[in-house]
């Protein structure tokens, strides 16, 4: 089996067509890249977004956790990633205690 490339300059994407919005790979990314977003064509009336790419610490748990292999995550030598940092925890935990999408009114933390 060929492996996937991925896009430049992308640390992690999603194939919509697979992904069946479950919000498992948003619950299990530790750095807030993920999140739920309103989509009136998916059956659930939602789809996943990457809502901060450059938060992406490259540690694979949405792929790895994804139940329809609908998310990847680019290999270690095509993308630098970034450190965890106490943002990127924070916004994780708004999202987690928001039903797994970002607060429309949510401010990042520096």
């Amino acid at each position: 089996m060929a492996v996937m490339k991925a896009p430049e300059n992308t640390p992690v994407w999603v194939n919509t067509a697979r992904c069946k919005a479950c919000d498992i790979c948003v619950d299990a990314c530790p750095a807030g890249v993920l999140s739920m977003k309103a989509d009136a064509s998916s059956t659930l009336g939602a789809m996943i977004d990457v809502i901060a790419p450059e938060s992406c610490i490259g540690c694979n748990e949405c792929e790895l956790s994804c139940p329809d292999f609908a998310i990847y995550v680019a290999e270690k030598n095509e993308f630098k990633f970034a450190k965890l940092t106490d943002s990127a925890k924070a916004r994780q935990e708004a999202i987690a205690n928001n039903g797994f999408r970002l607060p429309a009114d949510y401010k990042e933390v520096n």
